[in-house]
């Protein structure tokens, strides 16, 4: 039985507004059906992290960026990937960092993928239709 992620939310953790925009503007170009919950900065993905804790659903995906005030990208990705409940959660790094210390941080600690964002927003709709390609249609969760 396939089994319909739709429902489920898709976090995002941005901090900025252009880039937040960009992947909701292409998510609502593909007619993606997945709430979105926002996160503007590792400190408040963290809260997220407490709210799955008290039952609330689990995002089908997390898209996260690296560099954040607060709490950056990494130890975000470090405490879901190492909470026994929420390591299964897939995470995607999408990020303007291309350094190669940052990708191999990132795996080690558990990420499902590494995308270093495009500017251009043509770009970026790929990216946004691979993402839902891949967590929708290809990847089966656990």
């Amino acid at each position: 039985m396939e089994m319909d992620n739709s429902n489920l939310p898709i976090l995002v953790v941005e901090d900025n507004p252009i880039d937040l925009e960009l992947t909701l503007r292409a998510f609502s170009r593909k007619k993606l059906t997945n709430p979105i919950q926002i996160a503007r900065d590792g400190e408040e993905a963290l809260k997220f992290v407490e709210k799955w804790e008290q039952g609330e659903p689990t995002p089908v995906v997390i898209l996260l960026d690296l560099n954040m005030p607060k709490v950056n990208g990494l130890e975000v990705l470090e405490k879901i990937k190492s909470h026994p409940e929420f390591k299964t959660i897939p995470v995607v790094i999408l990020t303007t960092s291309s350094e190669s210390n940052d990708l191999q941080r990132a795996y080690q600690l558990g990420a499902n993928s590494y995308i270093v964002k495009p500017v251009d927003f043509e770009k970026f709709l790929e990216v946004a239709e691979v993402i839902e390609l891949y967590w929708r249609v290809i990847n089966k969760p656990a």
